[in-house]
Formats: C-alpha cells, structure tokens, sequence
C-alpha cells in the first residue's frame, strides 16, 4: 500500500502514450514501405465519374475532385513528407553538430564568428529563408530538403555547442588532454559521443517540423509539383472541395500530417525523459 503512495504519478499515462507512439510510427513505418509496390495501383488515376465520392468501402477516405482515391494518395503523401523530413533532418543534424562542436572545441574568435553568423540565420523566419532557398530551384524533393536543412541546423548548433563546453570542463577531458591527446582526438574520443544522445533527440525533433516545413512550402505552391502527392499539396488542392462542404480532402490529409507528428512528440519526450534522468525526476514530484 506504501508502494502504491509512494509511486510516482502519471507512470502508466507515460507508458501508454510512448506504446501508442510506438504503434503509430510501426504502422506508419509498414504503411508508407508495403502500401505502395504491394497495391500496384496508380495514385494518379483519374476517374470522374466518381470525383468527390465520401468515404465508402471502396473508397475508405474518400475521393478528390478528379475521383483519385484519397486512402492511396494519403499513404504516397505521407511517404514523401517522410522521406523529406527523415533526409532533411539528418542532413541539418550532421550539420549543426559538426558546427556547434567544432566552434565550441575551438573556442575563441572561431567559437564567435560561428556563434555570430547562427545569431544572424536565426533572426530570419524559417519559411522566408526556405522559400528564397527553394526559389533558385525547380520544384522538387531535393530543393525542399536542401531548404530545410539549411535552414534547420541553427538549433542543433546551439544544442551541441552547449553540450560540448559543459563537457570540456569535466575531469575526463583534462586527463585526455594531460596525457598528450591531440585536440583533434578530444572531440572526436571524447566530446562527440557525449553530445550524440542530445543531437539524436534534435534530429527525432526535427523530423516532424521538417515535414509541416515541406507541407507549407507545397501548399504555397514552391515545394513539391502539383501533381506529385504530398500532403502539402493534397491540402492545397482540398481548399475549394472544403469551401463547398466537402470535408473529407482536407481532413485525411491533415489527420496523415497530425498524427505522426505527435507520435514522433512522444517518442521524443520519452527520449528526453531517459537521457535526462533528473529532468524526469523532478517531473514526477
């Protein structure tokens, strides 16, 4: 009975939610891999004697206004945004370790131009920059993940950095350099491997920011092309069946970007909560 007192609130609530978002990524994961060469079917075939059909069971979520089925082209939009926000952050998460890292180990002039020129990216919008950046391309997956990487590292520099000069005032660091190691080998031995567990928690961050990033560059018009289907586009091309009552074009697509995006929030969070056991701590009393 004194267990049960003493057990800190809201464990099983944490349980059940990183199960649930383990769940949602698992079939997220299964859906966007199987869906499309299992199903053979084209996302793009257009049928207009059944344009704007409700969900029926032929048609689980629907069809849009040139009668496509909105199940598949939900499945191939979810896809893209996932590869883009996966490639995207990797590439921004290379990026801002390798920067935070190195002005940090350097220190000095090195540490405040770096640190100067994050401060001067970090005081334009990330969507103005990324539409001038995706502006001097064709529309394509490539120039949406260069935007945002280039436009995503800022925050993972700032983290790493941090990490880093916490980490060069251990006494492990002054042992390694006291027995004559290089600084070269400082950061890689020894700085590295202890910002990895707070640059791979940026870069699960990072995935679903960078997949409403996509999403708002397509449905401006300056990501993806129209006809390729991203959620993006699939919301963007929704916006005159939703004037005219028709709900389910604009809902589907929107539940497809929701949903992973809390999952990944999740998992994240019990991420967060596992390499930082006394943040957990103190959010259990």
């Amino acid at each position: 009975m004194a267990e049960t007192a003493l057990a800190p609130p809201g464990r099983t609530t944490r349980r059940v939610r990183v199960v649930t978002s383990v769940t949602i990524v698992v079939a997220v994961a299964l859906a966007v891999l199987i869906v499309p060469p299992v199903a053979q079917l084209d996302e793009q075939a257009v049928d207009l004697a059944a344009k704007l059909r409700p969900p029926t069971w032929a048609h689980p979520f629907g069809t849009d206004d040139v009668g496509r089925d909105l199940l598949l082209r939900c499945v191939y939009g979810l896809r893209v945004s996932l590869l883009v926000g996966l490639v995207a952050a990797l590439t921004a998460t290379v990026l801002g370790t390798a920067i935070g890292a190195l002005a940090a180990a350097f220190g000095g002039w090195t540490d405040r131009v770096v640190m100067r020129l994050v401060d001067t990216f970090s005081s334009v919008p990330h969507l103005l920059l990324g539409i001038f950046i995706v502006a001097m391309f064709r529309p394509g997956v490539w120039p949406v993940i260069i935007s945002v990487a280039l436009t995503h590292w800022l925050s993972t520099a700032r983290i790493v950095r941090s990490e880093v000069l916490s980490l060069r005032s251990r006494p492990f660091i002054d042992a390694a350099v006291s027995g004559g190691a290089s600084r070269g080998r400082v950061i890689v031995r020894h700085l590295l491997p202890g910002v990895l567990p707070q640059a791979g928690l940026a870069a699960v961050l990072m995935v679903p920011h960078a997949m409403w990033h996509e999403s708002a560059l397509s449905f401006l018009g300056l990501g993806l092309p129209a006809h390729q289907a991203s959620l993006g586009n699939l919301v963007q091309s929704a916006r005159g069946s939703l004037l005219a009552g028709d709900w389910w074009p604009t809902l589907f697509p929107g539940l497809f970007l929701i949903i992973p995006t809390l999952a990944l929030a999740g998992l994240a969070g019990a991420w967060r909560d596992r390499i930082n056991p006394r943040r957990k701590s103190e959010l259990m009393l």
